[in-house]
């Protein structure tokens, strides 16, 4: 028997293309070409992320704190509190404004005494001023006649008393109190003079 003149047909049917061969590559070249726009960004999302992380803020420094909205841990006894002074300025170079308020306890007569706190803007749009640092406590007992913020540092003047026995409204002692952020805190450095001297 002679072999047959005619190709074999086993083995050119690669070189044949039939309907389910470019069926099964349009459905692979679909598959590859979604993956590849799931995996991309946007470039709208892509944008504003990435001008954001390279470049500061073109608005500028944020707004100082306002000492009005802040919640103070005082305790008035019902009463109500008020902030009798305050400055801003940056006390921890980052550019951005600190407050530093002076508050005490409404009271009907006498020299109430006062805290001194440091207010950083709140978290979030609209949210209140936050207590980040409590410079004089009210149990302290001291007034605060002077408060100035200058070269990055507060500056206050506290009048107290050296013993129980002064009476409330005539404080005997004068202090001329400096705070400066100094390693993550703030270091008070105080002169201390007696009225008179």
């Amino acid at each position: 028997m002679q072999p047959s003149a005619a190709p074999d047909p086993v083995d050119h049917a690669h070189t044949h293309a039939r309907p389910l061969h470019w069926l099964a590559t349009a459905t692979a070249t679909a598959a590859v070409v979604a993956l590849a726009g799931a995996l991309s960004p946007e470039p709208a999302e892509a944008g504003p992320a990435t001008a954001s992380a390279s470049a500061p803020a073109a608005t500028g420094p944020a707004a100082a704190p306002d000492p009005d909205t802040a919640d103070y841990p005082l305790r008035c006894g019902g009463a109500d509190h008020r902030v009798a002074r305050s400055a801003t300025g940056d006390l921890d170079g980052d550019k951005n404004p600190e407050t530093v308020a002076v508050v005490h306890c409404e009271a009907g007569s006498g020299t109430p005494p006062s805290g001194v706190y440091v207010l950083t803007p709140g978290r979030g749009a609209g949210a209140p001023a936050r207590v980040v640092a409590t410079l004089v406590d009210p149990r302290e007992q001291r007034s605060v006649t002077g408060l100035a913020l200058r070269d990055g540092a507060v500056r206050a003047t506290l009048l107290g008393y050296s013993s129980p026995d002064v009476p409330s409204c005539c404080p005997d002692e004068k202090e001329q109190v400096t705070w400066e952020w100094t390693g993550g805190a703030f270091v008070r450095t105080t002169g201390t003079a007696a009225f008179g001297a």
